[in-house]
């Protein structure tokens, strides 16, 4: 005798189906949605990182050849006239030096003057700000560097340069973006023999406002303090 035989493991019905994929679907976009957020979040911290770290090391090359100003010069190598601020407040600085005063390979013009296109290379240089369309450029001009001059991007990203002058060490506090309650009082540029430094850098907000590790947008101030080593030395 043959009998009907019942399947009792039934599948899913298509309702079932359709709720799983739902639910499917939604925990991949939320995923999704999180790992886009935190890579965005990253990005925005990495760029930051870089705005800094750019920022440092302008700072580092220029607190370097401003101490070694006005080698076998008289006075301390700044040049008033074109040590000034511009029209938006940044400090620019020009600064003079025989570096190559001992060095045999140049021209006898080069070691005892300052003026030879190539061989007085970053011995007549000037820092400034540049606006571009959408920042501001940290830059150096060496006027000796070719026969019209060189220019160089050192840090892209900033808000504000300002140097301060004085005859002395001083101490001083930070506020906003530069320094202020300074212990002595400023002097010109070409009497100076301390100089401070202050670089303000302009980061962007990262994340959104709300969601966790939002971090708004903010300034960073970075100074450097330094002595002029050669103005208290005779010509040579």
């Amino acid at each position: 005798m043959l009998r009907n035989r019942t399947n009792n493991h039934a599948g899913f019905s298509l309702i079932e189906l359709l709720i799983a994929m739902t639910l499917t679907l939604t925990v991949m976009a939320m995923a999704t949605k999180l790992i886009a957020q935190a890579l965005n979040t990253r990005t925005q911290t990495n760029s930051n990182l870089d705005a800094l770290a750019d920022a440092q090391r302008a700072l580092n090359i220029m607190s370097r050849e401003i101490a070694n100003a006005g080698f076998n010069l008289n006075g301390n190598g700044i040049i008033d006239g074109d040590t000034k601020s511009d029209a938006n407040g940044n400090s620019v600085l020009r600064i003079r030096t025989n570096a190559n005063r001992f060095d045999d390979t140049v021209s006898s013009n080069a070691r005892n003057g300052i003026g030879v296109i190539g061989e007085d290379a970053s011995e007549d240089v000037k820092y400034f700000v540049y606006q571009a369309s959408n920042t501001n450029l940290l830059a150096r001009f060496d006027q000796y560097a070719s026969a019209t001059g060189t220019s160089t991007v050192l840090a892209n990203r900033l808000d504000s340069l300002h140097m301060h002058y004085f005859n002395q060490k001083v101490s001083y506090n930070t506020s906003d973006c530069d320094i202020s309650n300074q212990s002595a009082g400023e002097v010109a540029p070409s009497s100076a023999t301390y100089v401070v430094l202050a670089v303000c850098v302009q980061l962007d907000a990262v994340g959104r406002r709300g969601s966790d590790g939002y971090q708004p947008a903010r300034s960073v101030l970075l100074v450097s303090d330094v002595s002029l080593r050669n103005t208290n030395l005779p010509t040579y």
